[in-house]
């Protein structure tokens, strides 16, 4: 049994967030946990909110509420969502934890420890008008490197370069909108991540599996300019984990709070101590530490593409120059933008359909399919809802939920609500079988290389497989000659349900258990031998008609929902 530690981008707790966010991170994490599950291996899937700095405290300030009482309030609004789209991460924590707040304190004790901190006295951008420092973040101009108008202090999310708010042309602040700004000065530490270049480049050299894009932009921090830059990793704020070394104070950083950039990568390992004090576990660092059995563990991380610096450099730095046997990441999947009907999502400018939209006006299912199959992989990708009714129309309800329709209904209609009994495979059979052993191999290398677009593709061409057969054996026209032919065939396809449901758990989770349920059983059990698989069901098996898998997605509800999500939200 393989153990597989999986983490996904923890998202911020500042509002609702859109489905480019979902397919960014989320959700193909989700979707390699069930497989490794359904495989028979050992899985901790690990996720949480980022409920620190000036997102979290301007959120709760503009609902009127405490920033820890808005900060609850939101983390169980994620939790439900992500429930109500199947995502099945074995904790869902949050980063204001206590646990997170000791391990982040401790890995900065250890950091300074080893002479990887320093204290810079440096000058920092003031707003008069909003009478605060203002995080990087906050401050938006246009970017001297590209031109992007909305570039922000710390990156550029159009050409990713790494920025100060200094360099910005025509700065502003994001909170009053003022220009009315000025450099003071402040002390904060910093994270000698210079110190660690060589370690980090030797590191990132021997990821030869990982995407081009996750190596790329990791390569292009480490080598742009003049290398790589120690990075600030405390803060002039209120809300967020006091800077302290383990339990003592740090002279001089009084009133300050760590950089959520630093503190939020550490709530994954902060997130499994979480799962143990929540009763669902009882040895987290057997996945974390290395010392105490984590060398066996396969940890795979997912997110967008402008988190990649942070989990291939910053996240890194904090792990290796802390000189504890810390699990470092295996595999970094990372993913480009998708973008929303000609436009970008966005959660700050509400752009896009949300995550609670979507599931208020079809089930996730739908979503899921979609955003996977169409997951922007090796470049950036668009929904349009032309796209979405078309491949739901296709996939989902011609190919899938045609098939398991037009053989269960036939089945009830000759035979009875059981697998009928009688005839043999022939030729015909066995070269599906055949044909259908190849397809599961290589859709499970697909997922296996966390290759998402071409898993879905592979598994949408086994649906088809099964329509293909079906329309040329015509049970319907054999059992006017052959009624126990017609019944071998009508066995095969009946397997060919619960085979699907297999298969199809990880896209589609909902769906695939409608289809165990449907043929009366529980037998989730991976097709390692298809042949095998397609003889689960044996004669006499009841079953029962499901309900339309999926109903299709007519031109009017099209329409309705294009003007309904022209791109803001109220």
């Amino acid at each position: 049994m393989a153990r597989h530690l999986i983490t996904s981008a923890i998202p911020y707790i500042n509002g609702i967030k859109h489905l480019g966010n979902l397919v960014g991170s989320q959700l193909p994490a989700d979707l390699f946990a069930r497989y490794q599950r359904a495989r028979g291996n050992e899985v901790m899937f690990l996720c949480a909110t980022d409920e620190h700095g000036t997102p979290a405290e301007l959120a709760a300030a503009k609902a009127g509420q405490p920033v820890a009482d808005y900060c609850a309030e939101m983390h169980l609004v994620q939790a439900q969502i992500a429930e109500g789209f199947g995502l099945s991460f074995d904790h869902f924590g949050r980063s204001s934890s206590e646990e997170n707040k000791k391990l982040t304190q401790h890995f900065a004790a250890k950091l300074a420890e080893n002479g990887l901190i320093r204290e810079v006295t440096e000058k920092q951008m003031y707003s008069k008008a909003d009478g605060r420092f203002l995080p990087d973040r906050y401050i938006e101009g246009t970017c001297p490197n590209c031109g992007f108008e909305s570039a922000r202090g710390d990156q550029c999310d159009n050409c990713t370069k790494q920025l100060d708010p200094i360099d910005l042309i025509n700065p502003h602040s994001t909170i009053s909108g003022s220009t009315d700004l000025e450099m003071r000065e402040t002390k904060h530490l910093y994270l000698c991540q210079s110190k660690m270049k060589d370690q980090l480049e030797a590191w990132i050299d021997s990821k030869t599996d990982w995407p081009v894009l996750t190596t790329s932009i990791a390569k292009k921090w480490l080598n742009d300019g003049d290398g790589l830059q120690d990075r600030g990793i405390t803060r002039d704020l209120d809300w967020g984990v006091p800077v302290k070394k383990g339990d003592e104070d740090w002279p001089g950083m009084e009133g300050k709070v760590f950089y959520v950039w630093f503190d939020a990568p550490i709530e994954y390992i902060a997130c499994s101590q979480e799962w143990v004090h929540a009763g669902k576990g009882n040895d987290w660092e057997r996945w974390w530490r290395t010392d105490k059995g984590a060398d066996d563990v396969t940890y795979t991380q997912f997110m967008g593409k402008d988190n990649v610096p942070f989990h291939t450099l910053s996240f890194p730095s904090t792990i290796l120059g802390s000189g504890e046997p810390w699990k470092l990441v295996d595999y970094i999947k990372s993913f480009n933008y998708l973008n929303y009907d000609g436009g970008q999502f966005s959660t700050s400018r509400g752009r896009g359909v949300f995550m609670d939209q979507a599931l208020e006006i079809l089930p996730a299912d739908y979503w899921r399919w979609w955003l996977l199959s169409h997951a922007p992989e090796s470049s950036d990708a668009e929904f349009t809802w032309e796209n979405f009714q078309a491949s739901v129309n296709k996939d989902l309800a011609d190919v899938l939920g045609n098939f398991v329709s037009r053989i269960t209904k036939f089945c009830r209609s000759k035979f009875g609500e059981a697998v009928p009994e009688g005839g043999v495979y022939g030729a015909q059979e066995e070269a599906l079988i055949a044909d259908l052993t190849g397809k599961i191999r290589a859709y499970e290398q697909f997922m296996e290389d966390k290759e998402v677009r071409k898993a879905a593709q592979e598994l949408r061409a086994i649906w088809v497989a099964g329509n293909e057969y079906l329309q040329s054996a015509a049970p319907w026209s054999t059992f006017k000659e052959d009624p126990e032919q017609a019944a071998a065939q009508v066995r095969l396809g009946l397997n060919l349900i619960r085979l699907y449901a297999v298969l199809s758990a990880p896209f589609i989770p909902g769906t695939s258990a409608t289809m165990l349920a449907a043929m009366n059983t529980q037998d989730d059990s991976w097709p390692n031998d298809v042949p095998a698989a397609l003889a689960a069901l044996s004669a006499g098996h009841g079953f029962t008609v499901p309900d339309v898998l999926f109903g299709k997605i007519t031109d009017e509800q099209r329409e309705d929902w294009q003007q309904r999500f022209a791109g803001t939200r109220d």
